[in-house]
Protein backbone atom coordinates (compact mmCIF):
# COMPACT_ATOMS: atom_id res chain seq x y z
CA UNK A 1 0.00 0.00 0.00
CA UNK A 2 2.80 2.49 0.75
CA UNK A 3 4.66 1.62 -2.61
CA UNK A 4 1.23 2.30 -4.43
CA UNK A 5 1.12 5.36 -2.35
CA UNK A 6 4.09 6.32 -3.19
CA UNK A 7 4.59 5.72 -7.12
CA UNK A 8 0.95 7.52 -7.72
CA UNK A 9 2.69 10.59 -5.91
CA UNK A 10 5.71 10.72 -8.50
CA UNK A 11 9.45 9.93 -8.47
CA UNK A 12 9.93 12.76 -5.55
CA UNK A 13 7.56 11.61 -3.21
CA UNK A 14 5.28 14.66 -3.76
CA UNK A 15 2.15 15.33 -5.18
CA UNK A 16 2.66 16.02 -8.24
CA UNK A 17 2.40 19.67 -9.37
CA UNK A 18 -0.95 21.34 -10.82
CA UNK A 19 1.57 23.81 -12.67
CA UNK A 20 1.03 22.34 -15.99
CA UNK A 21 -2.61 22.30 -16.08
CA UNK A 22 -2.85 26.05 -15.26
CA UNK A 23 -0.25 26.52 -17.73
CA UNK A 24 -2.59 25.12 -20.36
CA UNK A 25 -5.39 26.84 -19.20
CA UNK A 26 -3.61 30.19 -19.27
CA UNK A 27 -2.45 29.42 -22.74
CA UNK A 28 -5.84 28.12 -23.40
CA UNK A 29 -7.75 31.41 -22.55
CA UNK A 30 -5.14 33.35 -23.83
CA UNK A 31 -5.16 31.77 -27.58
CA UNK A 32 -9.42 32.07 -27.53
CA UNK A 33 -8.78 35.93 -26.55
CA UNK A 34 -6.55 36.48 -29.30
CA UNK A 35 -8.62 34.64 -32.07
CA UNK A 36 -12.15 36.38 -30.58
CA UNK A 37 -10.83 40.14 -30.07
CA UNK A 38 -7.37 41.00 -31.23
CA UNK A 39 -6.29 42.25 -34.77
CA UNK A 40 -6.29 39.89 -37.71
CA UNK A 41 -2.57 40.32 -38.23
CA UNK A 42 -1.08 38.77 -35.17
CA UNK A 43 -4.16 36.43 -34.60
CA UNK A 44 -2.20 33.83 -36.07
CA UNK A 45 -0.65 33.58 -32.60
CA UNK A 46 -3.45 31.64 -30.98
CA UNK A 47 -2.40 27.99 -32.83
CA UNK A 48 0.73 28.13 -31.49
CA UNK A 49 -0.56 29.12 -28.00
CA UNK A 50 -3.20 26.17 -28.51
CA UNK A 51 -0.68 23.79 -29.51
CA UNK A 52 1.64 24.70 -26.36
CA UNK A 53 -1.50 24.56 -24.04
CA UNK A 54 -2.00 20.99 -25.29
CA UNK A 55 1.79 19.87 -24.55
CA UNK A 56 1.25 21.53 -21.10
CA UNK A 57 -1.87 19.29 -19.86
CA UNK A 58 0.04 16.05 -21.70
CA UNK A 59 2.79 17.13 -19.76
CA UNK A 60 1.10 17.16 -16.63
CA UNK A 61 -0.49 13.98 -17.16
CA UNK A 62 2.51 12.05 -17.42
CA UNK A 63 3.75 13.34 -14.14
CA UNK A 64 0.20 11.37 -12.51
CA UNK A 65 1.24 8.61 -14.40
CA UNK A 66 3.07 5.88 -13.07
CA UNK A 67 6.24 6.03 -13.28
CA UNK A 68 7.34 3.88 -16.64
CA UNK A 69 4.31 5.17 -18.50
CA UNK A 70 4.78 8.55 -17.60
CA UNK A 71 8.39 8.21 -18.50
CA UNK A 72 7.25 6.97 -21.81
CA UNK A 73 4.75 9.97 -22.26
CA UNK A 74 7.25 12.65 -22.02
CA UNK A 75 9.94 10.43 -24.48
CA UNK A 76 7.01 10.40 -26.76
CA UNK A 77 6.39 13.87 -26.08
CA UNK A 78 9.80 15.67 -26.80
CA UNK A 79 9.98 13.03 -30.12
CA UNK A 80 7.01 14.74 -31.84
CA UNK A 81 8.21 17.91 -30.21
CA UNK A 82 11.49 17.76 -31.98
CA UNK A 83 9.75 16.04 -35.19
CA UNK A 84 7.41 19.18 -35.20
CA UNK A 85 10.44 21.59 -34.75
CA UNK A 86 12.09 19.82 -38.25
CA UNK A 87 9.41 20.04 -40.27
CA UNK A 88 8.22 23.67 -39.44
CA UNK A 89 11.80 24.25 -40.18
CA UNK A 90 11.65 22.55 -43.69
CA UNK A 91 8.57 24.14 -44.27
CA UNK A 92 9.72 27.72 -43.94
CA UNK A 93 12.49 26.78 -45.96
CA UNK A 94 10.18 25.93 -48.91
CA UNK A 95 7.96 29.07 -48.50
CA UNK A 96 11.06 31.54 -48.58
CA UNK A 97 12.24 29.52 -51.57
CA UNK A 98 8.78 30.21 -53.36
CA UNK A 99 8.73 33.88 -52.29
CA UNK A 100 9.47 34.88 -55.71
CA UNK A 101 8.24 36.19 -59.05
CA UNK A 102 7.83 33.29 -61.95
CA UNK A 103 6.34 34.54 -65.14
CA UNK A 104 5.31 32.15 -67.94
CA UNK A 105 4.11 32.94 -71.05
CA UNK A 106 1.71 35.84 -71.82
CA UNK A 107 -0.98 35.91 -69.11
CA UNK A 108 -4.61 37.48 -70.27
CA UNK A 109 -5.78 38.35 -66.45
CA UNK A 110 -4.22 39.87 -63.27
CA UNK A 111 -5.58 38.50 -60.18
CA UNK A 112 -4.58 40.76 -56.93
CA UNK A 113 -4.71 38.66 -53.75
CA UNK A 114 -7.13 40.75 -50.84
CA UNK A 115 -5.27 41.16 -47.19
CA UNK A 116 -6.20 43.94 -44.69
CA UNK A 117 -8.10 46.82 -44.98
CA UNK A 118 -8.45 49.17 -42.20
CA UNK A 119 -10.18 52.47 -42.17
CA UNK A 120 -7.44 54.71 -43.59
CA UNK A 121 -7.28 52.41 -46.09
CA UNK A 122 -5.30 48.85 -47.44
CA UNK A 123 -2.75 48.27 -45.05
CA UNK A 124 1.12 47.70 -45.76
CA UNK A 125 1.18 44.30 -47.46
CA UNK A 126 -2.10 45.10 -49.37
CA UNK A 127 -0.73 48.52 -50.44
CA UNK A 128 2.95 46.72 -51.91
CA UNK A 129 0.91 44.13 -53.54
CA UNK A 130 -1.13 47.47 -55.39
CA UNK A 131 1.61 48.84 -55.49
CA UNK A 132 3.17 46.24 -57.86
CA UNK A 133 0.22 45.58 -59.81
CA UNK A 134 -0.06 49.09 -60.32
CA UNK A 135 3.44 49.47 -62.16
CA UNK A 136 2.87 46.56 -64.20
CA UNK A 137 -0.48 47.49 -65.34
CA UNK A 138 0.70 50.64 -66.68
CA UNK A 139 3.31 48.73 -68.39
CA UNK A 140 0.71 46.58 -69.60
CA UNK A 141 -2.74 48.52 -70.59
CA UNK A 142 -4.27 45.78 -72.50
CA UNK A 143 -4.42 43.87 -69.18
CA UNK A 144 -7.30 43.79 -66.98
CA UNK A 145 -7.43 42.92 -63.48
CA UNK A 146 -9.10 41.12 -60.38
CA UNK A 147 -9.19 42.70 -57.48
CA UNK A 148 -10.17 39.79 -55.18
CA UNK A 149 -10.91 39.89 -51.73
CA UNK A 150 -14.59 40.05 -49.45
CA UNK A 151 -14.57 41.90 -46.20
CA UNK A 152 -13.61 40.86 -42.75
CA UNK A 153 -15.49 41.42 -39.56
CA UNK A 154 -12.88 44.32 -38.89
CA UNK A 155 -12.68 45.64 -41.95
CA UNK A 156 -14.71 48.90 -42.88
CA UNK A 157 -15.22 47.45 -46.65
CA UNK A 158 -15.00 45.05 -48.87
CA UNK A 159 -11.28 44.56 -50.03
CA UNK A 160 -12.16 43.91 -53.46
CA UNK A 161 -13.51 47.91 -53.71
CA UNK A 162 -10.59 49.09 -51.55
CA UNK A 163 -8.30 48.34 -54.11
CA UNK A 164 -10.16 49.19 -57.04
CA UNK A 165 -10.25 52.58 -55.40
CA UNK A 166 -6.64 52.38 -54.81
CA UNK A 167 -5.49 51.45 -58.36
CA UNK A 168 -8.30 53.90 -59.95
CA UNK A 169 -6.48 56.54 -57.66
CA UNK A 170 -3.02 55.17 -59.70
CA UNK A 171 -4.35 55.53 -62.69
CA UNK A 172 -5.60 52.13 -63.83
CA UNK A 173 -8.97 52.53 -65.95
CA UNK A 174 -12.16 51.47 -63.86
CA UNK A 175 -13.30 49.38 -67.29
CA UNK A 176 -10.10 46.98 -66.47
CA UNK A 177 -10.91 46.56 -62.98
CA UNK A 178 -12.77 43.70 -62.07
CA UNK A 179 -14.55 42.91 -58.81
CA UNK A 180 -14.83 39.73 -56.70
CA UNK A 181 -16.10 40.88 -53.14
CA UNK A 182 -17.15 37.62 -51.56
CA UNK A 183 -13.51 35.75 -50.79
CA UNK A 184 -12.49 35.42 -47.37
CA UNK A 185 -9.08 33.26 -47.82
CA UNK A 186 -6.94 32.34 -50.69
CA UNK A 187 -9.02 29.00 -51.46
CA UNK A 188 -11.57 31.40 -52.20
CA UNK A 189 -9.95 34.01 -53.88
CA UNK A 190 -8.76 31.17 -57.03
CA UNK A 191 -11.98 29.77 -56.74
CA UNK A 192 -14.31 32.62 -57.15
CA UNK A 193 -12.05 34.62 -59.93
CA UNK A 194 -12.45 31.34 -61.63
CA UNK A 195 -16.37 31.52 -61.53
CA UNK A 196 -15.98 35.16 -62.35
CA UNK A 197 -13.65 34.78 -65.37
CA UNK A 198 -16.41 31.88 -66.76
CA UNK A 199 -19.33 34.18 -66.85
CA UNK A 200 -17.36 36.30 -68.46
CA UNK A 201 -16.81 34.27 -71.19
CA UNK A 202 -13.29 33.04 -70.54
CA UNK A 203 -12.79 29.25 -71.09
CA UNK A 204 -10.53 28.38 -67.90
CA UNK A 205 -8.27 25.58 -69.58
CA UNK A 206 -7.00 27.98 -71.95
CA UNK A 207 -6.75 31.27 -69.74
CA UNK A 208 -3.02 32.08 -68.05
CA UNK A 209 -3.27 34.11 -65.24
CA UNK A 210 -1.21 36.42 -63.49
CA UNK A 211 -1.26 36.36 -59.68
CA UNK A 212 -0.22 39.19 -57.31
CA UNK A 213 0.87 38.90 -53.56
CA UNK A 214 3.69 38.75 -51.20
CA UNK A 215 6.49 36.78 -51.41
CA UNK A 216 5.46 34.47 -48.33
CA UNK A 217 2.14 33.98 -49.96
CA UNK A 218 3.11 32.30 -53.22
CA UNK A 219 3.98 28.58 -52.25
CA UNK A 220 0.41 28.11 -51.50
CA UNK A 221 -0.88 30.13 -53.94
CA UNK A 222 1.08 27.95 -56.53
CA UNK A 223 -0.13 24.31 -54.44
CA UNK A 224 -3.95 25.31 -54.70
CA UNK A 225 -3.34 26.84 -58.19
CA UNK A 226 -2.39 23.07 -58.88
CA UNK A 227 -4.63 21.81 -57.34
CA UNK A 228 -7.44 23.65 -59.01
CA UNK A 229 -6.57 23.46 -62.20
CA UNK A 230 -5.51 26.48 -62.78
CA UNK A 231 -2.25 27.98 -65.43
CA UNK A 232 -1.03 31.21 -63.28
CA UNK A 233 1.82 32.69 -62.98
CA UNK A 234 3.32 34.83 -60.39
CA UNK A 235 4.15 38.44 -59.35
CA UNK A 236 5.34 38.92 -55.89
CA UNK A 237 5.39 41.98 -53.97
CA UNK A 238 7.73 42.81 -51.19
CA UNK A 239 6.83 43.38 -48.14
CA UNK A 240 8.05 46.94 -46.93
CA UNK A 241 6.79 46.82 -43.44
CA UNK A 242 9.16 44.48 -41.02
CA UNK A 243 6.93 43.43 -38.58
CA UNK A 244 4.01 42.69 -40.82
CA UNK A 245 6.70 40.51 -42.39
CA UNK A 246 8.03 38.68 -40.30
CA UNK A 247 4.44 38.06 -38.16
CA UNK A 248 3.30 36.97 -42.04
CA UNK A 249 5.98 34.31 -42.90
CA UNK A 250 5.26 32.82 -38.98
CA UNK A 251 1.58 33.03 -39.94
CA UNK A 252 2.05 31.35 -43.14
CA UNK A 253 2.87 28.16 -41.90
CA UNK A 254 0.18 26.91 -40.65
CA UNK A 255 -1.91 28.73 -43.36
CA UNK A 256 0.46 26.15 -45.65
CA UNK A 257 -0.71 22.53 -43.77
CA UNK A 258 -4.30 24.24 -43.47
CA UNK A 259 -4.29 24.63 -47.14
CA UNK A 260 -2.87 21.46 -48.20
CA UNK A 261 -5.37 19.16 -45.54
CA UNK A 262 -8.36 21.24 -46.11
CA UNK A 263 -8.49 23.22 -49.16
Amino acid sequence: MRRQRRSRRGYSGKKPSIAPFVLAAVLAAAALLIELFVNAGIRFIALPLLALAVVCAVYGLSLRCEPGLGRAVRIVLLAVLAASLVFFSVLEGVIIAGSRTELKGEPQVMVVLGAQVKQSGPAALLRDRLETAAEYLKEHPELPVVVSGGQGRDEPTTEALAMRDYLAARGIEAERIWMEDESHNTSENLLNTRALLEGKGYDMDDTHLLVVSNGFHLTRVRMLAERYGLEISTLAAPATDLPAKVSSYVRELPAVVKSFLFD
